[in-house]
């Protein structure tokens, strides 16, 4: 018997700890869907691909410049797990006589672990990618104490694809649908049908994007894989403003209440400035003076997280990931310390970045120096770019 083997993408995009759409999330220069898709695509032992998506048009837009020849369909999702599979195995080829199911968001699957679930459901009906245990498994009761532990040589941790001969995954999902039942794994189902599911050797590389931690590992991964290396640079910036009478105090985005105000040709946010400085210099893309004239009238008066926001963009079209800021001001007065949180919130929104990877931090000059009596403010910072 030819056998003809589909498989089944999930990125139907179920809540998640990311904060935004997992699939669609660019990891190493690519979606993570067109990682996925593309490891099933190069794959010779997979004829055709189905998608099932929570936006079928959106995934068909940005698929249809990704030159896939195998990606037949791209179909809607249901409320569940559970039913979003059913309608991608109704959506299947009519002659797909075995079905890979694999989640979207596991975009490190390599060949070797799709090949063996393959052979295994071709013999024997089922074949599911899964890992030894490496720690201790207990169970445990509601209220913490142990009840069991199990032995930890007959336990796997179950990954995808997990690839079925097509008419029992499918009977097995239809039952389930009119019974409303619902599982975490494809062969759960099999199982309740009373039919053998058999596990394969998965990958621990083969993991899933499930929450943020997760991301600089898949990208590590990818990385090595590639052959190419994390490239990190580290920047400095120094700004400095005269203060004067009848001026706004702005530093990093926040006004600070005080008598005198910094003069500049912008906002004159001498925070904010050194940190661009800072990120421009890592990337060696110049400085503001460059990018932003003091001359030019389109910048008179501008907010400086305005110009923050557009050096980050210059940046990730480098190809630039900001890492981490540091950044110190220089000030006799005003007291900044309760408005050092808001001025690291806004610095983080402009770059785009958690504010945990934002650091300010103030300090005076014991009188000494411009800053030391009141005639101005300085502000210095660090800035460490990755890119790879």
């Amino acid at each position: 018997m030819c056998e003809r083997v589909c498989a089944l993408i999930v990125a139907a995009g179920s809540a998640n700890r990311m904060g935004r759409d997992k699939i669609l999330m660019e990891l190493c220069g690519k979606p993570v869907l067109r990682w996925c898709l593309e490891a099933f695509e190069s794959c010779d032992e997979i004829d055709d691909v189905v998608v099932v998506a929570r936006d079928p048009a959106q995934i068909s837009q940005a698929a249809s410049a990704w030159g896939l020849r195998k990606l037949r369909a791209v179909t809607h999702g249901g409320q569940t797990r559970t039913e979003s599979v059913y309608q991608g195995i109704l959506a299947l080829p009519q002659d797909c006589t075995l079905v890979a199911i694999h989640d979207g968001a596991r975009c490190f699957v390599t060949h070797d672990v799709i090949r063996r679930t393959i052979a295994s459901a071709a013999q024997k009906g089922s074949g599911v990618a899964g890992i030894a245990c490496k720690d201790t498994i207990k169970r445990v009761d509601p209220d913490g104490a142990v009840s069991e532990t199990p032995d930890r040589a007959e336990l796997r941790q179950i990954q995808t694809p997990q690839t079925f001969r097509r008419s029992l995954i499918e009977k097995a999902y239809l039952a389930a649908v009119h019974r409303g039942l619902y599982a975490t794994d494809d062969a759960a189902l099999l199982e309740m049908t009373g039919s053998p599911v058999f596990v394969v050797e998965g990958s621990p590389e083969n993991i899933k994007l499930t929450s943020p931690e997760d991301i600089p590992v898949g990208e590590e991964i990818l990385r090595r894989r590639e052959g190419s290396t994390r490239a990190m640079r580290v920047g400095t910036g120094y700004d400095v403003h005269r203060l004067v009478p009848g001026r706004r105090l702005i530093l990093g985005g926040v006004e600070v209440p005080h008598t005198t105000g910094l003069l500049g040709h912008s906002d004159a946010d001498v925070l904010t400035h050194a940190v661009m400085d800072a990120l421009l210099g890592a990337a060696a893309l110049g400085d503001i003076g460059k990018l932003f004239p003091d001359g030019d009238p389109a910048y008179a008066g501008i907010d400086s997280l305005l110009l923050l926001k557009k050096v980050s963009e210059l940046l990730q079209q480098h190809g630039w990931r900001i890492c981490n800021v540091d950044a110190t001001v220089a000030a006799q007065k005003p007291k900044l310390s309760p408005h050092i949180d808001a001025m690291r919130q806004k610095l983080a929104a402009g770059m785009g970045i958690p504010t945990e990877q934002v650091s300010v931090k103030a300090t005076t000059t014991e009188g000494l120096g411009f800053e030391g009596e009141e005639l101005g403010i300085s502000a210095q910072a660090v800035a460490m770019l990755e890119r790879g």
